[in-house]
């Protein structure tokens, strides 16, 4: 064997090579780019509308589908140049022969009317597989978030079968899927070489007429034979509707509203005056806020309270721009929250919740996240302070250092480190949506008395169910489904039996049914 003939069996292979980490890479980055912008598409928009896809859901949609969808560029340049060779047959069939060339023509219609059902079926079918492995990711990611209950009623095994419920139907959809493509190949391979033989008759037709040698004929034969590897485009155009499908799942993500933000990097000086002019909210049509008008002086603490339902939490999102409004303005010092720039609203509010979520390596770095600019180790152990959190954190195994999966956390201690990163930021308005909610008195008191003296937020605004909470600070909003129903201290308002409703009869009694003095403005 010689060197040349080493080299004509190699070239194939390395092409092969190259072909194939080629497409690789195009599917890598194309995946790669989906997936950063479905990311960038959730974090950029409103909660709500991150909410309408279950975690479960969107794991698929960014795993999953987003590499379904990745393969579509590469497989559409596969497709279209696999369709090359057939075409540069049939404009050759066409040098030779016209009428051979037409009678190749004349099937080509009904190979289209094949591939465009092929299409169709398989699209449908391909669609429903994916759906289902959307609701398979939302049912097993809902057991999971439910571990603890679901071992606690001891309904592990129906957990399971609930979950792999649609397996059937899974199955289903992924036989008639590849029935429909075993049949779609089955009609082409029939097809083509159906064509073949109409061009060899019509080519023997020309030959006995004179209008065509035998060299020519032979080459129409040839030529008709390389077009006809147009039929071997289904399996590829199996890829692309697969990739297709896939890629609508994904755009569900990319096609999620942008919170949007202003160009402004300050607001105007002052105190943290926040002030809500007509604001109404809307959730699928329905008003949840209307017509909110309220004033909150800067450095004062106000509470937030009402029955559950009546909007606080809606409220305490619209203060801190975490959504937007759909008729009014929310004003920070005289400026509006929605021209201020993304880094610029979280410099200037800070946020607690009742779940907190934790980020960073370590206990010291989830306190510290998201402040800017970003504080030093001082800043961080005096947050924890005012949240009553440094006792408990000295007592991990590398304290501040304490990796957060080395970190066993209560309720309440991590309800701490979130009011703590918090405080951290925030420099003219701290939300607080129920922020204290698993505190014991105590510690809600001592967090109270911090708000007042140690932390820098200028003005508080603060989500609670508890009456000593409201007790101590400086203005009362009362809710009532979707609008203001009283503003004033909360010693006024309990004289009214429908506001010590909203605590329930086994609530905690108001300085007013207590004979405790009001503690109003001792939290500011």
């Amino acid at each position: 064997m010689t060197l040349l003939d080493l080299q004509s069996m190699e070239t194939p292979k390395e092409e092969t090579t190259e072909a194939a980490h080629l497409t690789g890479s195009v599917d890598a980055r194309s995946t790669a780019w989906l997936r950063r912008r479905g990311l960038a598409a959730l974090l950029r928009t409103a909660p709500h509308h991150a909410a309408r896809h279950s975690p479960g859901e969107v794991s698929a949609r960014l795993t999953a589908h987003a590499t379904g969808a990745g393969t579509v560029p590469a497989a559409v340049a596969t497709a279209a140049t696999a369709l090359l060779p057939p075409l540069g047959g049939l404009v050759a069939l066409f040098l030779i022969d016209v009428w051979t060339a037409l009678a190749f023509l004349a099937g080509v219609p009904l190979l289209a009317l094949l591939l465009r059902a092929f299409a169709r079926a398989s699209g449908a079918s391909v669609s429903r597989y994916q759906q289902v492995q959307l609701a398979l990711a939302g049912r097993l990611a809902e057991a999971l978030a439910g571990a603890r209950t679901i071992a606690a009623a001891g309904t592990a095994e129906r957990e399971a079968a609930r979950i792999l419920e649609p397996l059937p139907e899974l199955g289903r959809e992924g036989r008639r899927t590849w029935r429909i493509y075993g049949a779609t190949m089955a009609r082409t391979s029939a097809l083509m070489p159906l064509l073949l033989y109409v061009v060899l008759g019509v080519g023997g037709a020309r030959l006995t007429a004179g209008a065509l040698g035998v060299g020519g004929l032979l080459a129409a034969v040839r030529y008709a034979g390389l077009a006809a590897g147009a039929g071997a485009v289904t399996g590829r155009l199996a890829a692309v509707v697969r990739g297709r499908a896939a890629a609508r799942r994904t755009a569900a993500l990319l096609d999620l509203p942008a919170l949007t933000h202003g160009e402004r990097e300050h607001a105007a000086d002052g105190p943290g005056t926040l002030e809500l002019r007509g604001v109404r909210v809307e959730r699928a049509g329905t008003a949840v806020l209307r017509d909110v008008d309220l004033l909150l002086p800067g450095g004062t603490t106000t509470a937030v309270v009402g029955r559950s339902g009546s909007g606080k939490t809606l409220l305490a999102a619209v203060a801190g721009r975490l959504t937007g409004c759909d008729a009014g303005q929310v004003l920070l010092d005289g400026t509006p929250l929605e021209e201020l720039t993304a880094a610029a609203l979280r410099r200037e509010v800070g946020h607690a919740f009742d779940r907190p979520a934790l980020f960073g390596r370590s206990v010291g770095a989830a306190i510290a996240f998201g402040a800017r600019p970003e504080p030093a180790a001082d800043a961080v152990r005096a947050a924890a302070r005012a949240a009553g959190a440094d006792p408990f954190v000295r007592r991990l195994p590398e304290g501040y250092g304490t990796p957060l999966a080395d970190a066993p956390l209560s309720g309440g201690e991590l309800q701490r480190l979130g009011l703590a990163r918090a405080f951290c930021g925030g420099r003219r308005l701290l939300v607080l949506d129920d922020a204290t909610s698993s505190l014991d008195t105590v510690t809600a008191r001592e967090v109270e008395h911090a708000l007042a003296h140690r932390v820098r937020a200028r003005t508080r605004l603060v989500v609670t169910h508890r009456a000593s909470t409201a007790a101590r600070a400086d203005l009362v909003v009362w809710l009532e489904e979707g609008r203001v129903r009283a503003t004033g201290t909360h010693e006024r308002l309990w004289q009214d039996p429908a506001y010590r409703a909203v605590f329930g009869a086994a609530g905690e009694p108001g300085p007013a049914a207590s004979g405790e003095p009001a503690a109003r403005g001792a939290v500011r």
